[in-house]
């Protein structure tokens, strides 16, 4: 395992040593260990090789081993002890938002409930109404829960598909025989959730069935569901469906872009290849109407043969990409552009890290400026700032502001948006700030009219300068708040407000099929990664593909400004 698979399967055991009813502070123990290994910079196996695992917060003698075991071993002699205390179906049960293991303790044991199915019959009979601490309300919410998790069922979050799919590739790319491999399909094309993944194996034909055979034994591959001369379909250790395409290097090309997808770009692409008389699928291009066939031997070529400009994946959903290639695509976004980024957390309110070590670990990416922007005293779960804690940080923040160079921070607040629309800092704090990003947090169940007036009252205020995580969606946990997003575009454009695309993976917020609107209207937008660690400086990557498969370009995003072109939009927002 590498450090995210140990560091969830420590969470696991955590998890399941809460439901058995363990000692809270044994619970507690894994989950720090989980947090601590998420977040070290250094290889795992560093630690393990130098024997120095215990010098981790939060790992003793105990846990190195159990670390050292799923490292190495991938598994561990508790987490099959606990795993066989209670059904699969148990676990299931855990997925179900708002339903953590002290319920679904209570739920197991007094009514026998093991399976979501189980669950949702207990609900609709309203049986749940009989234990202490369960009524109406929240059968109400499991229900939803339950439906959430049913329409998500067999999807996963961009980011672990991505994850997974490149330690495969690396993996068929080491083989004898392998001369390309890349990942295809919906993960190419960033899509922010993902229900398999396509690889392709660009493979002589005399190699095709040896490295066939070598593919199904990797380590990564649970199950071989179906093995033909050039296709295998397996389930992958965390339940992904994959499929693996193997064909020669001459198709390679043309496979790649059709197993990109997608279905509706394909079907557009090959109505203009008949348009000019050829046939393309996903071999090569074949002449129907005695036109000279053209030589492709990169993807970009067979863009080219048809009169296009090469379209990037993340455009490839047959949204006007097509058309637009007649004449040009724009010169999209790059990590490379990025300077900097916004909306990141310290110790003041939920982060791991003080404002010091987060400048710190802007500046080991080379980023020219760090956005903090903590949370403000509604948010208590988050340890939000009370205005005594918020002073203090300003001070603090500005003070060290000057011992820098050649790095900016802006110092900005996550300040909540409360029923009304009003904001939970007064103005004369929030003046303080060089930006202020509002956002929702409570009070998700309005109406679409609320919704939307409750956001246009926060960006009336003239101190609010970015609109935070938009929707306030989940993915594959929780729907966003109904709000009319087009109204919302447009105040924020006649205001000249900023509309974040919060990066953290299980967000991606604003949503890419709103972005390319916003930036038509002339929205500027940033990119959050929403950091609450180093680690999370990170998830910057997932908003670039976000905001690439909106159409944009570096210029349409602060992240890629100068510090003084920055500081000067955020100056001209807050005028009168």
């Amino acid at each position: 395992m590498d450090k995210y698979d140990v560091a969830d399967t420590l969470e696991l055991i955590g998890t399941l040593l809460e439901l058995k009813g363990e000692n809270p502070f044994r619970v507690r123990a894994y989950f720090t260990a989980a947090q601590t290994i998420r977040n070290t910079t250094a290889d795992l196996m560093f630690y393990i090789n130098s024997n120095s695992l215990t010098t981790l917060k939060g790992v003793g003698k105990d846990l190195a081993e159990k670390i050292t075991d799923l490292a190495i071993h991938g598994d561990t002699k508790v987490l099959s002890e606990l795993k066989s205390m209670f059904p699969p179906g148990v676990l299931e049960l855990l997925k179900i938002p708002g339903l953590g293991p002290k319920r679904v303790k209570i739920l197991y044991e007094q009514l026998g409930i093991a399976s979501i199915s189980e669950l949702k019959y207990a609900c609709e009979r309203h049986q749940l109404q009989k234990l202490q601490g369960f009524g109406t309300k929240i059968e109400e919410n499991i229900l939803q829960g339950i439906e959430q998790i049913t329409k998500s069922t067999g999807k996963f979050l961009y980011s672990i598909a991505k994850h997974t799919a490149d330690i495969l590739v690396e993996s068929i790319s080491q083989l004898k025989g392998v001369i390309l491999c890349e990942v295809a399909g919906s993960v190419r094309r960033k899509k922010e959730v993902i229900g398999d993944i396509d690889i392709l194996v660009s493979v002589e034909e005399y190699d095709i069935q040896k490295t066939s055979a070598e593919i199904i034994q990797l380590t990564q591959i649970e199950q071989v569901t179906g093995c033909g001369e050039t296709k295998i379909s397996t389930i992958l250790k965390n339940g992904i469906q994959c499929d693996i395409r193997l064909v020669q290097p001459k198709s390679y090309p043309f496979a790649l872009q059709y197993f990109t997808g997608s279905k509706e770009h394909n079907v557009a692409l090959r109505t203009r290849a008949k348009a000019v008389g050829l046939s393309l699928n996903e071999y090569n291009f074949s002449s129907i109407s005695k036109v000279q066939v053209p030589r492709c031997t990169t993807e970009d070529d067979i863009y080219k043969s048809l009169g296009l400009h090469p379209i990037p994946p993340e455009l490839r959903e047959n949204m006007g990409e097509i058309e637009e290639a007649e004449t040009g695509i724009p010169k999209l976004i790059s990590e490379q552009d990025i300077r900097g980024a916004f909306h990141c957390h310290t110790t003041y309110s939920d982060g791991s890290l003080t404002p010091e070590e987060l400048c710190e670990a802007a500046k080991a990416k080379h980023w020219k400026f760090i956005g903090i922007a903590d949370h403000t005293k509604s948010a208590a779960y988050a340890n939000g700032m009370s205005i005594e804690t918020a002073k203090r940080q300003i001070e603090h923040v500005r003070k060290l502001s000057t011992t820098l160079t050649n790095f900016t921070i802006f110092l900005g607040v996550e300040c909540d948006i409360l029923p009304d629309g009003s904001l939970d800092f007064p103005d004369s704090l929030l003046q303080e700030y060089d930006y202020v990003v509002v956002s929702i947090h409570s009070k998700f169940k309005m109406t679409e009219t609320e919704a939307t007036e409750r956001i246009i009252n926060a960006l009336q205020n003239r101190y609010s300068t970015i609109l935070g995580h938009p929707t306030g969606r989940l993915l594959l946990e929780r729907e966003g708040y109904p709000i009319n997003l087009k109204v919302v575009i447009d105040v924020a454009a006649k205001l000249q407000k900023v509309i974040e695309i919060n990066s953290h993976p299980k967000r991606l917020d604003l949503d890419w099929r709103w972005i390319r609107y916003a930036k038509q209207h002339g929205v500027k937008l940033c990119i959050s990664p929403d950091a609450h660690n180093a680690e999370g400086l990170n998830d910057t990557y997932y908003g670039v593909g976000i905001a690439r498969k909106g159409w944009l370009e570096p210029r349409d995003i602060l992240n890629t400004w100068s510090n003084t072109a920055i500081k000067t939009l955020f100056e001209t927002i807050r005028k009168d």
